[in-house]
């Protein structure tokens, strides 16, 4: 069975995605409030935590850090040395990535945000599940807008997902690139 990792911080749309990946034979497994809405909805859903073993620590600041969900995105799909790994590890691969970041951006441009709400507010599971994605676009899909999803179905359904995956790793590589410069612009003009 191919895995679908969603783990986002806008929901829209996130419900009709799991359910379409679901119909087209995915699994899938997600994190925190994405895991309740989707489950909420009566989509068959695993918690990262439950797939990985490993509880969300730290206040939430360490949930999707683990060698289960980036061995699962990095690993090439044609290599006997990641295959071994992987089987001795227990890691399943993941074939498509869905992320967005937490809303820096949105908190910092509130008049009375404080340090301590921005900082929070620095995602960072996501930006390293979504560079993981697609540095290994060439087999993993990396989603990272809502207004990705209809494409992704189409091309699903057409069977032309490999010839999309470099697109969505550009648009991925700046999401997070636009991330990391709000990031230091806010922290530079503090």
């Amino acid at each position: 069975m191919s895995i679908a990792l969603l783990s986002v911080s806008n929901k829209e749309g996130i419900t009709d995605l799991a359910r379409s990946l679901v119909g087209y034979g995915y699994g899938i497994i997600s994190s925190g409030g994405t895991y309740k809405v989707i489950h909420e909805a009566g989509i068959p859903v695993k918690r990262v935590v439950d797939y990985t073993g490993s509880p969300e620590i730290l206040g939430g600041r360490v949930k999707t850090l683990h060698p289960k969900v980036h061995g699962g995105i990095l690993a090439k799909r044609d290599d006997e040395v990641h295959d071994a790994e992987r089987e001795a590890n227990s890691i399943e691969l993941i074939d498509v990535v869905v992320v967005n970041l937490y809303p820096f951006q949105e908190t910092v441009a509130k008049p009375d945000v404080t340090w301590n709400q921005a900082i929070e507010n620095i995602d960072i599971g996501g930006p390293t599940m979504v560079r993981s994605a697609a540095k290994n676009h060439a087999h993993v899909s990396i989603l990272t807008n809502p207004s990705q999803y209809a494409d992704f179905l189409y091309a699903l359904d057409q069977g032309t997902v490999k010839q999309l995956r470099p697109q969505l790793a550009l648009e991925a590589f700046r999401h997070t690139a636009e991330y990391d410069t709000a990031i230091s612009t806010w922290m530079g003009n503090q």
